[in-house]
């Protein structure tokens, strides 16, 4: 076994090394808890876990965060980019090379556990008053996609979906996925039990890292090779489980 192991890591540097030749650009943005700044250090699990397979593979890149259309778009426009922490969808599929698994998640509507009318339906969530989501990115349009035309997509970070809902501005949140409330929750000091998940998968994918199409394969299998290593060592589930989500909703 240690052999195999110790194989797998000489691989991983071997195909980093073949591909190092190019620098390439680092991108992501705020969405935690998988990847956010604080102190000015950009941090979060889908953070961690990058950092720990450039440890692998000998890569170097600098992080650079980005507003959340802009970094999607770099990864469109620019070559030699990658970008984390990514929805593997559908219609993304043919426009990026992929390595992943990070982490599986899904995004539920959240409401004020003190809400007079607790929703229980998707029929009751597409007649409530007012949704408010982020201005954009995959949930606005998944969820107009869906037929909602209650939606308010004035919230330009996460932290204002929170703030709106305690404040009585909108009936119901979109935006983050049970652990990414959790942190939320913590970050504002939002009491144990004040908010209220309504029993709704809207969304359910995987988060992967993508690179652009014209990213050496090369650097991609090392990539892949790497969390495969992370993975089976049980490093990847222990970077997981210090962000999981606490038992405080």
């Amino acid at each position: 076994m240690k052999h195999s192991i110790l194989i797998a890591a000489l691989l991983c540097l071997l195909m980093g090394a073949l591909a190092r030749a190019e620098t390439y650009q680092l991108v992501t943005e705020e969405w935690a808890p998988y990847n956010y700044r604080e102190n000015e250090h950009i941090t979060g699990m889908a953070t961690e876990v990058v950092r720990a397979i450039m440890a692998l593979t000998g890569d170097d890149f600098e992080i650079r965060m980005r507003p959340s259309m802009r970094a999607s778009r770099v990864l469109q426009t620019q070559p030699r980019t990658i970008m984390y922490s990514m929805f593997r969808t559908p219609e993304r599929e043919p426009l990026f090379k992929w390595v992943g698994p990070i982490a599986e998640e899904s995004i539920y509507p959240y409401q004020l556990a003190i809400a007079a009318q607790p929703i229980h339906t998707l029929e009751q969530l597409l007649h409530t008053p007012r949704i408010t989501t982020r201005h954009a990115g995959l949930v606005p349009t998944m969820l107009a996609s869906m037929g909602f035309d209650n939606l308010d997509t004035s919230a330009t970070e996460s932290e204002q979906l929170y703030r709106m809902l305690l404040a009585g501005r909108t009936e119901v949140i979109i935006g983050d996925t049970d652990t990414g409330v959790a942190y939320y929750s913590r970050q504002l000091g939002i009491a144990p039990g004040s908010l209220r998940r309504v029993p709704i998968e809207l969304y359910r994918s995987s988060l992967y890292i993508a690179f652009s199409r014209d990213s050496d394969d090369a650097l991609v299998a090392a990539w892949a090779a790497a969390l495969a290593r992370l993975r089976r060592s049980g490093e990847l589930a222990r970077i997981q489980r210090r962000y999981e989500r606490r038992d405080d909703q």
